[in-house]
Formats: structure tokens, C-alpha cells, sequence
């Protein structure tokens, strides 16, 4: 009889080894955005998402494209307030996202970020990546039957709908941290887009995790999975490198998820929690996924590499002091309020 974490470990890791394999088996634009688009569906808890729910949150992708769109004219001639609408919309998407609950927050900030940006730079990427972010959600939904089907939970009694586990004064506060950490990369990546879009990447999961964490374990929690990432996506590329073909892809990835998932299911108990470790594997799939591509395109892997760590260590430290900052005003404001009222 399997445990169900160990279920849930292979299910995380036969679900992205099987997204690799159609992501890049079939050459989809930017394959490593479709695989973390799946683990990201792959990682939501509860039972698999549906297809007939996968198409519908495609529609609402689709609708935050034709948003963003509309955002690039807005950014190209009004900058600044194009920037302060996109705080505004980030800070919703946070605050929604945190009050219901939703484990696919980081979705819609990933789409609602990157479309604009590339509007910026060339019209024919926003196309690439819409279908690229719908085409991921599609095989999250596919790849997440799948490896449920060979690993299912025994049916479990239907549960009443739960109140909102964060109040609305906190979710403010977390929707704020989140919105200050992401906008920052956001407005980095507008002046050079092609360089920057796997940091608004990173900084979308850092924006959901400084959410999630309190100063005392904002920097082991942000910098330290991050620089995890980077020691796991190096192994990952040193065995690719030995036989560089799709399946030995395939087989590291699903490597690299297995030993992931099982500390981020706790499988194997660690000291960090498991919003660590789940930064660790998106982090990795955004590290390896751009060193294969500049392998193909004759760019020095381990120096692009480098740079590309060095600004995600930048940004999770960046990310560490807003969570500080942010709290120690909110400690501030709270002392000042009891003093008033007294």
C-alpha cells in the first residue's frame, strides 16, 4: 500500500517528466514556461484539475492577453501610469487570489506580466507566449490525469466550503508585499524583454511566497531556495551533458522532482517548510529550461547561467528586505494606532 505523499511525490514527478517530453518532444514555443505552467498545476492540491476547468482557466488567460495588449500602448506612451495600473491590477490578483485560496494565483500574475512585456518588444511574441501559457495549463490539465490515474487517492467525503483562512486587513498586507516585490522586475524586464522574462517568472513565485513567510524566514525561505535551485539545476545540467537527448531530459527532470518532492512532501522531513521546496523546483525548471536554450543558440551556458542566478539571488534579496521593510512599518503603524487610542 503506497502512503499518500508517496503518491503525491509521483505524481509531481511522472507529471513533469511527461510534460518535458511533450514540451520539448514537440518543440512548443518556450517549452520550459508549458513545464512550469504544468507543475504548477501539477502542485495545486486537491484532486486533478479537469479538463473542462483547464479550458475555462484558459479562457481567463486568454482575457488577461487581450488586457495586457491593451497595456502596451498605455506602457509605450504613458509609462508611468501604465506601471502604477499594472501595481494596482498585481495587488487584485494577490489579494483575490489570497483570499479564496487559489493555488493558481501565480498564473494569472505570470500571464499578466509577461504579456504586456512582450507586447513591448515585438507583437509576434505575445502570440507565442498566450499559447505557450495556454498550451501549458492544457498539459498540466493532461499530464496531472494522467499520473493521478496511476496514483489515485481513494475517494474522499465532499467537504463544506471554508471561510477564508486570511482576513482581509492581512490579506491587504500580503497582497502589498506580493505587488512590491513582482513590479520591480516587471519594470526591468520592459527595458530589456528577451533578457528578463524568466526573472518575472522568479519574481512572481517570490511575490506568492513573501506572502507566505515572516521576516525571521524570509532569507532562508527566499535566497536559500534559490541557491538550492541553482546546485540542483547544475547536477541536472552536468548529467544532460554526459547525453544530451530528450530522454535523458525526461529522466533528470523527473529526478530532480523526485528528490524535491520528497521534502517538499515531506517524505524525507527537513527544517524547511515546503513552500521552500516548492520554490526550489519551479526555480530549477526556470534555470535549466534557458541553458538548454542557449546551448541551441551557441550562448555561453555556464556564463548566461551565472548572470541569470546572480540577478534571481538579486531579486530574492530584494524580495527579503520588502517583507522586512513592510513588516517593521506595519509594527510601527500598529504601536502608533495603540498609542493614539490610548
Amino acid at each position: 500500500m503506497i502512503a499518500p505523499a508517496d503518491k503525491a511525490v509521483l505524481r509531481l514527478a511522472v507529471g513533469l517528466g511527461l510534460a518535458v517530453l511533450v514540451a520539448y518532444g514537440a518543440a512548443l514555443p518556450l517549452p520550459y514556461v508549458v513545464c512550469l505552467m504544468a507543475v504548477l498545476v501539477l502542485a495545486k492540491p486537491g484532486p486533478p484539475l479537469p479538463l473542462a476547468k483547464g479550458a475555462a482557466i484558459a479562457a481567463v488567460l486568454a482575457a488577461l492577453v487581450s488586457v495586457g495588449v491593451l497595456m502596451v500602448p498605455l506602457l509605450e506612451n504613458y509609462a508611468l501610469a501604465g506601471v502604477l495600473l499594472t501595481g494596482v491590477i498585481l495587488y487584485v490578483l494577490f489579494f483575490a487570489g489570497i483570499r479564496t485560496g487559489n493555488p493558481l494565483t501565480m498564473v494569472l500574475v505570470v500571464a499578466f506580466t509577461m504579456i504586456p512585456v512582450a507586447g513591448v518588444a515585438e507583437q509576434a511574441l505575445v502570440t507565442a507566449i498566450a499559447v505557450t501559457l495556454g498550451a501549458g495549463v492544457a498539459v498540466g490539465s493532461l499530464v496531472g490525469g494522467v499520473s493521478h490515474a496511476f496514483f489515485p487517492d481513494p475517494p474522499r467525503p465532499a467537504a463544506s466550503k471554508a471561510a477564508p483562512a486570511v482576513d482581509r486587513e492581512t490579506a491587504s498586507w500580503v497582497a502589498l508585499r506580493g505587488m512590491l516585490v513582482v513590479l520591480p522586475a516587471f519594470v526591468l524586464a520592459l527595458t530589456d524583454p528577451s533578457s528578463y522574462l524568466a526573472t518575472i517568472m522568479k519574481s512572481a513565485q517570490l511575490g506568492q511566497q513573501a506572502g507566505s513567510t515572516d521576516t525571521r524566514k524570509a532569507g532562508v525561505e527566499l535566497v536559500g531556495s534559490t541557491l538550492a535551485a541553482a546546485g540542483i539545476a547544475l547536477v541536472v545540467w552536468v548529467g544532460l551533458s554526459l547525453w544530451a537527448n530528450l530522454w535523458m531530459l525526461v529522466l533528470w527532470m523527473t529526478g530532480a522532482a523526485l528528490w524535491i518532492g520528497a521534502r517538499l512532501y515531506r517524505v524525507v522531513p527537513t527544517a524547511f517548510p515546503p513552500a521552500f521546496w516548492n520554490n526550489a523546483l519551479v526555480t530549477t525548471i526556470i534555470l535549466v529550461g534557458p541553458a538548454i536554450e542557449d546551448s541551441a543558440n551557441g550562448t555561453a551556458v555556464l556564463q548566461a547561467s551565472a548572470v541569470r542566478v546572480g540577478l534571481f539571488v538579486g531579486v530574492s534579496l530584494y524580495a527579503w528586505a520588502m517583507v522586512w521593510a513592510l513588516e517593521r512599518w506595519r509594527a510601527a503603524r500598529r504601536q502608533s494606532l495603540f498609542f493614539d487610542h490610548g
